[in-house]
């Protein structure tokens, strides 16, 4: 693991994002507001290790980048600006309740798109699959997911992912500067305050402008979104899309808890002396609480938006649950649908991408009791 002395300054990283791709043009300052709060915690309280400074600032710096590929993306390709983003299916839940397999399923569709990881990191228009190995980004990108999880062979089993695989859209958000999962990978109080106050407008405005650059060259496509935080901000998604299906997953929450503190954990480990142990317990269960708050007051304003899914009907029945979201949501189904779903289900449930995950909610500081207590 690389090490840094220090996060840096602000601008210190955008003088680095700069110089790496040779474009000035961030397309205004909306993003350094959240950007700056963020980095002040990064430099003090997150408690960040020599490697937790350089992961910090490289994930600093990878945005800044996208942002700058983005403008120029939007730059040379106007016409993206007047691609539909029709009925867009979003799902999302509390985290680790099933979301990643069922937008997986969803995408496996051939009339949908999700969003691939090498997109989300560096918004371009999609080209074709099969040039996809020719492209210096997609297999620098696909080299780098490869080695990670060589070198966190336990990672794979809680949520694998690569450049190819379809991933959540906080990618995107986080161009703004806006984003809970910021809050998922280090402590950031002053970041958290900041963000409960923040107006989601801007960043949500932004997705659908990267959604419509990335979709440029398969308009006629359903986008299937997946994003457990969009929770928080429902009520900006669906002003930008407005006729938006949000499929909401059901799980029981004391496992969901103790499931993202194990992630949070394995995935943190070694940069930070301070998201550690109840640290961890603590801030993932205020986010959640934060999120399912904000989530019931969107529903009882716009109770037609939502399709609700068990995480446990999606276990036991994955094929038929799929079916039942695609007559919700008034979905063509049919039976090559059924066939592609299918080959999905079995390619996520072998191999490197079988789940592999095992947790305990005491190893966070927390009881069954107080989470049922605040996530009934």
């Amino acid at each position: 693991m690389r090490e840094r002395e220090s996060v840096g300054s602000y601008d210190e990283i955008v003088t680095a994002a700069v110089r790496a791709t040779g474009l000035s043009d961030f397309g205004g300052d909306q993003h350094e507001e959240g950007l700056r709060v963020l980095l002040e915690d990064y430099r003090g309280a997150a408690g960040l290790t020599p490697a937790g400074n350089h992961r910090a600032r490289g994930g600093l710096k990878g945005l800044l980048v996208a942002r700058l590929m983005a403008e120029q993306g939007f730059a040379a390709n106007p016409t993206s600006a007047q691609v539909p983003v029709e009925r867009p299916v979003v799902v999302t839940g509390l985290p680790r309740s099933g979301t990643t397999l069922l937008q997986r399923l969803l995408t496996a569709d051939p009339a949908h798109q999700g969003l691939e990881q090498w997109l989300a990191d560096l918004p371009q228009p999609r080209p074709p699959r099969e040039r996809w190995d020719d492209d210096p980004i997609f297999t620098a990108m696909q080299t780098g997911y490869h080695a990670f999880h060589e070198a966190h062979p336990e990672l794979a089993g809680l949520h694998y992912s690569d450049a190819a695989s379809h991933e959540e859209c906080w990618r995107l958000l986080q161009q703004v500067g806006t984003s809970a999962a910021f809050e998922t990978q280090a402590l950031v109080p002053a970041y958290s305050e900041w963000l409960q106050g923040a107006d989601w407008a801007p960043a949500y405005r932004r997705h659908r402008r990267l959604l419509q650059l990335i979709g440029l060259n398969d308009a006629e496509k359903r986008w299937i979104l997946k994003n457990p935080s969009h929770l928080m901000a429902l009520d900006a998604l669906l002003d930008v899309y407005p006729d938006a299906v949000v499929v909401v997953t059901h799980r029981d929450p004391v496992t969901c808890v103790a499931s993202m503190c194990s992630l949070a954990e394995a995935s943190t480990r070694g940069t930070s002396t301070a998201f550690v142990g109840d640290a961890i317990g603590r801030t993932q269960l205020d986010l959640l609480v934060r999120e399912h708050e904000a989530y019931l007051r969107t529903r009882s304003e716009r109770p037609g938006a939502f399709v609700d899914v068990a995480y446990a009907d999606l276990m036991t029945d994955p094929v038929g649950t799929v079916q039942g979201l695609y007559a919700a949501a008034g979905l063509p189904w049919g039976d090559s649908v059924r066939a592609a779903i299918e080959a999905e289900l079995v390619a996520s449930r072998s191999g490197v991408r079988a789940p592999r995950h095992s947790y305990a909610l005491a190893d966070f500081g927390l009881t069954d009791g107080q989470v049922r207590e605040r996530l009934s």
